[in-house]
């Protein structure tokens, strides 16, 4: 037979929020992250039917529209931390995605660049970032979509304020 175990009653909390909770001190900070989380969920899901993990899909991006790069100017451009960036070109390079080589101009820098083979695997992530946007803004009409666009845009605008290293808004409106 089993002891009786006596157990202790809850702990108090060290700390304990205002009547609302913390949560309720930045309601729309809130929504944005919860709304981001799921967003790179459903992205994830997409993504692993064509055999990327999130993020690889933003190295591709780059590498189709900007062509060979230093492996240095991927990484800032991607704005993650080097040592996932390498890790996510070793698994592009082995699955046939990209492919890496000495600068010319540099034999210590490394270029990066998509393969000739990646072509079918951008017109499969420019369909998944369609059905991504499909489900995202599925019943906003065309006004509340741009009205959308825009609003985030100012609140990108905001949030680059008040980072040191904001990243570059090129292609994108404020």
């Amino acid at each position: 037979m089993k002891a009786d175990t006596v157990q202790a009653p809850p702990a108090d909390p060290v700390c304990t929020p205002g009547a609302s909770g913390v949560a309720a001190a930045g309601p729309v900070s809130l929504a944005v992250s919860r709304v981001a989380r799921l967003h790179r969920i459903a992205a994830g899901k997409l993504l692993k039917g064509l055999g990327l993990y999130p993020g690889q899909e933003f190295v591709m991006m780059h590498l189709w529209e900007a062509g060979a790069v230093r492996q240095s100017e991927l990484i800032k451009a991607v704005e993650l931390d080097p040592s996932t960036v390498t890790k996510m070109l070793q698994r592009l390079e082995q699955a046939g995605h990209v492919r890496r080589r000495p600068d010319p101009a540099d034999r210590r820098a490394v270029l990066v660049e998509a393969s000739a083979a990646s072509c079918g695997l951008l017109t499969q992530v420019e369909r998944a970032w369609g059905e991504l946007e499909t489900h995202t803004l599925a019943g906003l009409d065309d006004t509340e979509r741009a009205d959308l666009a825009r609003l985030l845009a100012k609140v990108e605008t905001n949030l680059c304020r008040e980072t040191e290293d904001c990243p570059e808004r090129k292609g994108r409106g404020a």
